[in-house]
């Protein structure tokens, strides 16, 4: 056997031997997407829930907090940290306040690179599945063998839908969970400005 032979069959080895890899990877993706699926509706039903208000409104909002729920509980939360550490320790130097703000920051940016993953993964994925049974299936068409033929046709088209209906999804949602991780974000910006400035001495509650 040549070398070029030889390497022929090495690569064609490491292809098929990826197929159920993937379609393992696609269910997988599937049943995850099911999960973040109820998460996002939670989170939706929330903000869907919370008191509108006017941009001009916030300041005093978050200076002195009424009955109206207008942030998430995420952005609340942060809130609530921050004013305890106002009324234990006026002297919370501006590092320390600018550290947690970045960290929190973060955390919610961390929030959207699964999801933001799945929008290349599972189109690539479903690529994949798609290749690898064509060639299987071209060479059972120059055997003659229809039944192979057909059984890779169907898993060929069947991993396409799969990974772009993921790819779609997953960016429906990074689109709207973006918008969301912006808004809180610029609320915690905001929030942290004015509590900073203002150095509460004493825990001010939080409906």
């Amino acid at each position: 056997m040549d070398i070029a032979a030889l390497l022929k069959l090495f690569i064609y080895l490491i292809s098929a031997s990826l197929l159920y890899p993937v379609m393992l990877l696609l269910v997988v993706l599937t049943v995850w997407m099911l999960i973040y699926t109820g998460g996002f509706f939670a989170e939706w039903l929330e903000r869907v829930r919370l008191d509108r208000c006017n941009p001009e409104e916030l300041p005093g909002i978050i200076v002195k907090p009424d009955n109206r729920r207008v942030f998430p509980r995420r952005v609340e939360d942060y809130l609530a940290k921050l004013r305890t550490m106002f009324a234990e320790d006026r002297k919370s130097s501006e590092i320390e306040i600018e550290n947690i703000l970045q960290e929190k920051t973060l955390n919610l940016r961390k929030s959207l690179e699964k999801v933001g993953m799945v929008i290349r993964i599972g189109p690539g994925l479903g690529l994949i599945g798609t290749l690898i049974p064509m060639g299987t299936g071209l060479a059972a068409l120059g055997q003659g063998d229809m039944t192979k033929l057909s059984s890779d046709l169907v898993i060929a088209f069947t991993t396409t839908v799969v990974g772009l209906m993921l790819g779609m999804v997953a960016f429906f949602f990074f689109t709207i969970k973006k918008r969301w991780v912006d808004e809180d974000v610029k609320n915690l910006e905001l929030a942290t400005d004015l509590l900073a400035d203002h150095g509460f001495t004493e825990t001010e509650t939080v409906t």
